[in-house]
C-alpha cells in the first residue's frame, strides 16, 4: 500500500524544523520577487520531486522524449549528477558517462536524435540551448531533476512522487525526505503518482487524491513501470530474453541495482522469479572490492544458467568494470518505460503537445492556473 517504505526518524525532527525555516526563506524570496525566476520564449517543460531517492524521473523524461520527438526537436538537460566534468557541455554519443553522468548517458544513446545537455546553471544551459550555436533549432526543452531549480520559469511543471512514498506521509529532511514541505506541490501544473502497482483500486486512488488536496488547476495521474526484454550488456551474440520467460525455472537469477528506490521493481520481478539481490547505492561507482563482491555472489546461484539482472543506469558504469569472462556475459539489461493507468495517457500527451503546440510558456494550464488564483 502507499506509505509503506517510508520510514521517519523522529529523534531528528528539531533538526528538520530548523531545515524547513531555510528552505521556507528561500521559498519565500522567489514568491515575493527577491529572488526572480526566469522564463523563456522556449517551451520548457520541468520534471522533478521533492524527495530524496528514485521517483522515476528519467522513465518519465523518456516518455516525454517519445512523445515529442516525432515532430519536435527535443532537448534536455541536466546538472549531469556525479559527472567529473563542469559548466555546460552538450553531449556526443562518444562521450562517456563521467562526462556527462550515467542518465544523460543513457538517454543520450537510447535517443540519439536529441541534444543532451548538462549544466548546473540551468538558466545559462536554456539560452546555450535556444542559440544559434546548437543545430538543429531547439523546439522544445525538457529539464530534468528540477522541481526545486525556481531560477527558471518552466512553462509546465511535473511533480513525481513515489506510491510507495507519497508526500503526504513522509516529513522534511533529516527526519524524512522531503527537500522541502509537501505544501509545496502547489507550484507543479501535472501530479505524477509513480511506481503504482498494477493491483491499484479505483478506491485508493480516490484516496490517495483526497490527501494529496490539489488544487484545481493541477492534473493528477497514476502510471505504472512496464518492462522490456532483457537485452546482453556484454556478449551482443546472446539473444534478448522476455521477463516472463523467467519463470521457467531454467535459470538462477542475481539482480544487480545501484538505484534510490529498487522496491517496485523487485517486487515487479519476484513475480516471475526468485533472485539473490544485490544492491548498492545510487549512482554507486563500483570498486574493484565491489567487483569481487559481485563475482562472489554470481558463484552462489545455483541453475546451470545463471544471469544477472541490471538496470540501465547501472550499465554504463558496469561496462567499465573488469569482470570475469563468464559473469560480463551473463549481465543482462532491463529496459524499464512508464505508461498511465486509467487510460489516461492521451490526456497527459494532450496537455504536453497542446503547450509546445502553441511555442508559449503560457500555456492552457497555466491561464487556467492563473484565473483560479485570481
Amino acid at each position: 500500500m502507499e506509505g509503506d517504505h517510508i520510514k521517519i526518524w523522529e529523534w531528528l525532527t528539531p533538526l528538520s524544523w530548523l531545515y524547513g525555516i531555510g528552505v521556507g526563506i528561500r521559498n519565500a524570496l522567489f514568491d515575493c520577487g527577491i529572488l526572480r525566476s526566469e522564463a523563456f520564449d522556449v517551451p520548457v517543460i520541468s520534471v522533478g520531486n521533492i524527495t530524496v531517492g528514485g521517483t522515476g524521473k528519467t522513465p518519465h523524461t523518456e516518455y516525454l522524449i517519445r512523445l515529442l520527438c516525432k515532430r519536435y526537436q527535443v532537448a534536455i538537460l541536466s546538472r549531469g549528477y556525479k559527472r567529473k566534468s563542469k559548466g555546460y557541455i552538450l553531449a556526443t554519443g562518444d562521450m562517456s558517462e563521467k562526462v556527462i553522468g550515467d542518465e544523460p548517458w543513457q538517454m543520450k544513446h537510447k535517443y540519439p536524435c536529441i541534444h543532451m545537455a548538462v549544466d548546473k546553471d540551468r538558466r545559462n544551459g536554456i539560452r546555450r540551448l535556444s542559440s544559434q550555436e546548437t543545430e538543429p533549432p531547439v523546439d522544445v526543452i525538457i529539464l530534468d531533476d528540477a522541481y526545486q531549480h525556481r531560477y527558471v520559469s518552466p512553462g509546465v511543471n511535473i511533480l513525481l512522487m513515489d506510491y510507495h512514498r507519497l508526500i503526504c506521509f513522509d516529513k522534511l529532511l533529516p527526519a524524512g525526505r522531503l527537500r522541502e514541505p509537501q505544501s509545496n506541490k502547489r507550484r507543479a501544473d501535472i501530479v505524477v503518482v509513480t511506481k503504482c502497482p498494477l493491483s491499484i483500486t479505483p478506491m485508493e486512488q480516490r484516496g490517495i487524491e483526497r490527501s494529496l488536496a490539489l488544487y484545481p488547476w493541477q492534473k493528477l495521474f497514476f502510471s505504472y513501470f512496464r518492462y522490456g526484454n532483457l537485452y546482453p550488456l556484454f556478449d551482443k551474440s546472446k539473444e534478448e530474453i522476455s521477463i516472463e520467460s523467467l519463470g521457467n525455472g531454467e535459470r538462477s537469477v542475481m539482480l544487480l541495482m545501484g538505484i534510490a528506490s529498487p522496491m517496485q521493481m523487485e517486487y515487479d520481478i519476484r513475480k516471475y522469479t526468485d533472485f539473490i539481490p544485490l544492491h548498492f547505492s545510487d549512482h554507486h561507482i563500483f570498486s574493484a572490492k565491489d567487483m569481487e563482491l559481485i563475482e562472489d555472489t554470481f558463484r552462489k546461484l545455483s541453475a546451470k544458467e545463471r544471469i544477472v539482472i541490471t538496470t540501465e543506469k547501472d550499465s554504463p558504469r558496469l561496462m567499465r568494470c573488469k569482470l570475469s569472462d563468464e559473469v560480463a556475459s551473463a549481465i543482462y539489461v532491463l529496459p524499464v518505460e512508464v505508461d498511465f493507468m486509467n487510460g489516461k495517457a492521451e490526456d497527459f500527451n494532450q496537455i504536453i503537445t497542446g503547450y509546445v503546440q502553441k511555442n508559449s510558456r503560457n500555456s492552457t494550464l497555466l491561464k487556467g492556473k492563473n484565473a483560479d488564483k485570481a
